[in-house]
């Protein structure tokens, strides 16, 4: 079963911070990609920023967007465990099969990193 329970979300500044302070990035076009290899169960966050949209619906269209995307396809991950952020970069929305194509790609990258 597919699903994106609250543990599997990433959360607290620290661990946050060091995610993006040691972790590895690369783009897939709308999405910056950060990741790092942990011993812990994989946790993912998402992020659309305020700068880019303004109004809070766009924002949380988009989170959604994401989520949904790598909740259908988290198995292309694997048995590792890793923490992934996905930051959306792009000034304009994008439909749901642009998104759902580049968190595949970043995946894939991820997966294929690591190996």
């Amino acid at each position: 079963m597919l699903s994106f329970p609250k543990h599997s979300r990433l959360c607290g500044q620290m661990r946050i911070a060091q995610l993006y302070k040691q972790g590895k990035r690369f783009t897939a076009w709308p999405l910056r990609v950060t990741w790092q290899l942990t011993e812990e169960e994989t946790q993912v966050l998402v992020w659309a920023p305020k700068s880019l949209f303004k109004r809070a619906v766009k924002r949380n269209h988009l989170r959604r967007l994401m989520r949904e995307a790598y909740r259908l396809h988290q198995d292309l991950l694997g048995e590792e465990h890793f923490l992934i952020a996905f930051n959306y970069m792009d000034k304009e929305e994008q439909s749901f099969a642009i998104i759902e194509k580049a968190v595949c790609k970043a995946l894939r990258k991820v997966k294929s990193a690591n190996d």
